[in-house]
This record gives structure tokens, sequence and C-alpha cells, in this order.
């Protein structure tokens, strides 16, 4: 019986919660992630004859390193690398929320797109079309209400496809300024070198960009010995400044 791992994204308040429980019930335990007073919620489940392990990781409106939450939800993503990352969007307030679904999807590629409470959205008079949104980002979108179980087999179906390989997603790349693509290209094959293919080249060039020596300093922690050794020596922070 085959076993995946699912990590939940999203923003407060898009029912990635009530996913959570409808999906696993009481098989589920809560603590903080290590080293953190954030709380931690992991559960299981299975469908069709498998095994699903679910991390909810804690709802944030982006995944840089500007609060704990943040750190937790973008460094489980980045590092554990789970088998799919959903991200459950709410139906009333998508241009809101796929702020988070974009930075998602500069990580991973082993993305789909959950857009939840898309009862209320029918009950205030939106139209969503996921078939138009799955074309516009490139990965699996199904739309779900998590409190009325509508939907949840559809979306259960396309995690299954990505988890084993049966589909691709090929997540739309967002383009930056001319200045910063040309600074991207020069970093990446510095990052490939250093870190191998494990992590998106393109994804830690523009953290380093960022300056966010938050996500250095944890990838230096999980680095072995020559990568935590040289990453500054590297990729210097004069050569990697955009200012």
């Amino acid at each position: 019986m085959a076993a995946y791992t699912i990590a939940l994204a999203g923003n407060p308040n898009t029912g990635k919660s009530t996913l959570f429980n409808t999906l696993t019930g009481l098989r589920q335990h809560t603590g903080n992630w290590a080293g953190k007073t954030v709380q931690s919620a992991v559960g299981e489940f299975v469908h069709e004859d498998v095994t699903y392990r679910v991390i909810d990781l804690p709802g944030t409106y982006s995944l840089y390193s500007n609060s704990a939450d943040e750190e937790v939800a973008r460094d489980y993503i980045i590092f554990e690398q789970p088998d799919v990352t959903v991200v459950v969007v709410d139906a009333t307030s998508l241009e809101r929320n796929l702020n988070l679904a974009l930075q998602v999807m500069e990580m991973t590629n082993r993305v789909v797109l959950c857009v939840n409470l898309i009862d209320e959205a029918k009950r205030l008079g939106i139209h969503v079309d996921v078939t138009k949104i799955r074309q516009k980002l490139g990965v699996p979108t199904v739309a779900i209400s998590a409190r009325n179980r509508t939907g949840i087999d559809a979306l259960l179906a396309e995690v299954e496809k990505v988890a084993s390989g049966k589909i691709i997603p090929q997540p739309v790349t967002i383009s930056y300024s001319a200045d910063i693509e040309q600074k991207i290209r020069e970093l990446e094959p510095h990052v490939t070198h250093l870190l191998g293919t494990r992590f998106s080249p393109r994804w830690i060039a523009l953290r380093l960009l960022d300056g966010d020596e938050k996500l250095l300093a944890s990838l230096k922690a999980r680095l072995d010995t020559v990568g935590a050794t040289g990453m500054k020596e590297v990729v210097p922070h004069e050569q990697i400044s955009c200012h």
C-alpha cells in the first residue's frame, strides 16, 4: 500500500484546517514544531487503498521570513519536500489568496490548487472558472466545499495523480524585471554547483537576492559540511545584492 505526504498551505481563514479535519477525522495529533512555539497538526487517512499523511501548515499570507509561522511553512515545503502541496484558497478572495499560491509554485511543481468555499462564492454570485485557472497557472485546480465535503473525491484524485507522478504539473514562471532576471541567471549555476538540484535553483537565487539571512541559516543547518562552509564563499553578498 503506497504512502504519500500532503502539506496543506494557505492564508488564514481559507478553511484549510476544516479540510484537514474533513480528511483526517480523529486520526490526527497536535504539538509544536521543533524549536518553535508554532503549533503543528499531523493526521492520516486512507483513500482507495492509499495511505496519506497530512501536515496542516500554519496559515500564512506569504512564505518569507517575516514570522515564525512563515518560516515553518516555508522550511517544511522546501526541505521536507512533501509529495504534494495542496494550496487552499478562498473562492471569494482569489486575488488576495493567489499570492501565496504563486510563492509555493516557485518552490515546487508538486502543487494542487484547492479552491475552497465554492458554496459561499455561489451564494455571492461569484463564478470561479477552475479550467481557466488551471490553464493559467499550470497546476491541477479543484473547487470544493470542505465543510460540506463537496469535491473532496475530485481533489484526492488530483492529489494521487501528482503524488504518484501520473501527472507532472508545469507551474507558470513568474517573470521579474530584466535586472533581477539577469542576476538570477548569474546565480543559478552557483546554486546548482553548491546544492545540486534537490532545491529549485531559481527559488534559492531569488531568496539570496532578497538577502534572506534566515533562509541561509536554515540551509547551512541542513547541508553537509561542504555546503555549510561554502555558501558565503560561493555566493558572496556583494555579488547577490540588487541594491
